[in-house]
């Protein structure tokens, strides 16, 4: 896959630079001395607020780490050219492995939700009522719509049986001023937002 060199966004002799897109901080980090050549920018991606009101369930719930194709297990930003084709955008980069990163934010949100006793990772080896599943199907910017396009595959599964209680798949689109990392990592962090409120929702209603 190579990098689309024509999309590159400008080293920056600076230090961190917090961005906000639909209410939530997105923190980017300049790596690039002043000195040296040009290190990509990495971003973050925000989970969604709590809710101190929040009355709180018995039901406990796993979250698994997402599933993606191979081009969405990096850390870097994707662009999808209107004939399908994919290539990484130059100058930015996210702050972790992408599926680890969204697996991340899902159990913040729903920890900042205050609805559920818990919210663990398989590793963690603490029972839970259920498991959130999910799948990254696209998490990119759409370069000839100009948007970012986030779209997730949930299932809930019940751990004593197996049996799959509800499936649902998540999708946003949010316009992009330009085709450039900041830009970027902005209007996809405000897609994820959007994607993420309505799965904390959906897993909190039980539908």
């Amino acid at each position: 896959m190579t990098t689309a060199s024509t999309f590159a966004f400008p080293a920056l002799c600076r230090g961190p630079m917090r961005l906000r897109a639909a209410g939530l901080a997105l923190v980017a980090v300049g790596l690039a001395g002043c000195g040296g050549g040009a290190t990509p920018l990495t971003f973050d991606l925000a989970a969604v607020p709590g809710n101190a009101r929040a009355a709180a369930s018995s039901r406990s719930i796993v979250v698994a780490e997402p599933i993606g194709l191979q081009t969405l297990e990096a850390d870097r930003i994707l662009v999808r050219e209107a004939n399908g084709s994919l290539s990484f955008l130059g100058g930015g980069q996210w702050s972790d492995r992408l599926p680890r990163l969204i697996q991340t934010r899902i159990i913040q949100s729903l920890e900042n939700s205050g609805r559920l006793r818990s919210v663990t990772r398989p590793g963690d080896k603490v029972v839970s009522d259920y498991q959130l599943v999910s799948e990254i199907r696209e998490f990119d910017i759409a370069a000839g719509s100009r948007e970012a396009v986030v779209d997730i595959s949930a299932k809930i599964i019940a751990e004593s049986s197996g049996r799959v209680v509800n499936a649902r798949i998540f999708s946003a689109r949010v316009p992009v001023s330009a085709v450039d990392a900041g830009n970027a990592a902005v209007a996809l962090d405000a897609a994820l937002g959007r994607v993420l409120a309505d799965i904390v929702h959906w897993v909190n209603s039980g539908r």
